[in-house]
């Protein structure tokens, strides 16, 4: 806990539970022990990975705010388990009956002679927590519980469960999205091949038309371009 001149700050450290493909939240409690109304505004130096709300506000006189840190879900976890991350509490007094409306980020600058109380976060990764290792059925109270892993350190039969159905869960995506690319590239093959008939189709009715206008009827020429046409047209469509 930070005993500032404006504010109390609890905790100083943030601690995120890391979980890959997760977001994680935690809470900062700002407490004002003075008879002011005290504005606050919190920075991170990592504002697309974290969302605060509220990220701004009044904290009355002789009360308490709760500021909720949540961090977006990470698809890689970071060397070490170490976080650079950083966080920026500043507050100032203000007005009596001031609002969240009324705070402006002038406020919070220094250089336009105000006094800003600065507090300062570190961010830190911590495991998870564990589930309770479930009792075995027949045993006694009192007894000693049996262990989740086997005498010769190998892990038991639900966690081996476990991650097998997790790399089928993988396969059956991986094999999802190669389904889905094989139907879109042949959705695309037919429906040129219908383009490619339609085209051959009208090319083949003027080539009609204009024989029927020089001849006045049918001749071996023309019925050999519709032969070989034809059979050009049944080869796309077999394709």
């Amino acid at each position: 806990m930070s005993s500032g001149e404006l504010l109390e700050i609890d905790p100083l450290e943030l601690q995120f539970p890391f979980e890959l493909k997760k977001q994680i939240s935690c809470s900062l409690q700002l407490a004002n022990k003075s008879d002011d109304y005290v504005a606050f505004k919190v920075k991170t130096t990592s504002p697309k990975k974290y969302c605060v709300r509220p990220n701004a506000g009044v904290v009355l006189p002789r009360s308490t705010c709760v500021v909720i840190v949540t961090m977006q879900a990470q698809r890689e976890a970071p060397p070490d388990m170490q976080c650079k991350d950083k966080f920026l509490v500043q507050s100032v007094i203000v007005d009596q009956g001031a609002t969240t409306k009324d705070i402006t980020t002038e406020m919070f600058s220094k250089e336009s002679g105000n006094v800003v109380d600065e507090v300062k976060l570190r961010v830190a990764y911590v495991s998870p927590p564990q589930p309770p290792s479930p009792v075995p059925e027949g045993s006694e109270e009192g007894s000693s519980p049996r262990p989740s892993v086997s005498d010769n350190g190998n892990p038991n039969a639900s966690e081996l469960l476990a991650a097998t159905r997790a790399y089928a869960e993988d396969i059956q995506q991986e094999k999802t999205s190669e389904n889905l690319a094989l139907i879109s590239r042949l959705t695309e093959e037919k429906n040129a091949a219908i383009q490619q008939n339609s085209k051959l189709r009208q090319e083949l009715e003027l080539v009609r038309r204009e024989v029927s206008k020089q001849q006045g009827g049918f001749s071996f020429v023309f019925v050999v371009l519709i032969a070989l046409l034809g059979i050009f047209l049944g080869y796309l469509l077999k394709k």
